[in-house]
């Protein structure tokens, strides 16, 4: 088949960056050369446009694709323009669904991981947990203890006790490691569902279970003990998988909506507030 010069020319454009995309990736080139941090701004935008010889529409257009992507914030009035940021976790985690949305991805796949790397995150995080970090797995302990008075949800509860494994990746020295921690936290936290007709003495079984191990890692922790904790955190991890088994957990696979976001940001900052108040 012979193309005529026309479609030759559609051929070649196909795949081509935008300007607007070009003009985003000079930016990022900028951020990293003048090493600008989380809360710097960015060059007005009519100096962008005189840098980069760009009109105000493909500037514009280059600010707000760097913007859905996390890295920069736009504000608006006499005092706004481009700020950037450090890229949110779920955001992150927004896109890795997206991308898993058309993957096979089961919830024994996600355990397989979880028990590689949580004994190892814990080992390295011991060292470094301080004061504030014991008191707030300790209150995390104190929420999600089935046999505690007033449990209203008990699925609820399930979920909160990820942020026991949340308090412990913070501590963690190994970046990357800890931000896979976080991810998989994310998405057993917000995407694994259980059968509907378990029994609810199935879920308070699985908290039982949930609150004696973390009772013993963080009693192992204070006492610095890195293989103990790392012991503990294996056996856990196991523990975990044949109840999430029992109890028919599985992954619901969708994707993520903008709006869900902001849902879980404003459920997260009522549960820090809450903490805090229960702290103090």
């Amino acid at each position: 088949m012979e193309f005529d010069s026309q479609e030759m020319r559609s051929v070649a454009a196909i795949g081509q960056p935008k300007r607007s995309d070009l003009v985003a990736e000079e930016i990022k080139r900028l951020i990293t050369a003048k090493n600008l941090l989380p809360g710097d701004r960015l060059p007005r935008e009519s100096e962008l446009q005189s840098l980069f010889a760009v009109s105000k529409s493909t500037m514009r257009e280059a600010l707000k694709a760097l913007e859905v992507q996390g890295l920069i914030k736009i504000s608006t009035g006499p005092g706004g323009g481009g700020m950037v940021v450090e890229v949110p976790l779920d955001r992150t985690f927004q896109l890795m669904q997206n991308y898993l949305f058309f993957k096979e991805v089961r919830i024994e796949d996600i355990y397989q991981v979880r028990k590689l790397l949580e004994p190892e995150l814990i080992a390295s995080a011991v060292p470094h947990l301080t004061e504030a970090h014991f008191a707030a797995l300790e209150h995390n302990i104190q929420c999600c203890d089935p046999m505690a008075e007033h449990v209203e949800d008990p699925l609820a509860q399930r979920q909160e006790e990820i942020s026991f494994h949340d308090i412990l990746a913070a501590a963690c020295p190994n970046s990357f490691l800890r931000f896979s921690c976080e991810m998989i936290n994310q998405m057993i936290r917000q995407l694994t569902v259980f059968d509907n007709e378990m029994p609810p003495q199935e879920q308070e079984k699985f908290g039982v279970s949930n609150t004696q191990f973390h009772k013993q890692i963080l009693q192992a922790a204070r006492n610095r003990d890195v293989e103990r904790v790392r012991t503990l955190m294996s056996d856990h991890m196991h523990d975990c998988m044949r109840s999430v088994t029992r109890m028919h957990g599985k992954l619901k696979g969708r994707l993520i909506l903008d709006s869900e976001m902001s849902r879980r940001t404003v459920a997260r900052k009522a549960r820090r507030v809450g903490r805090k108040k229960a702290e103090s």
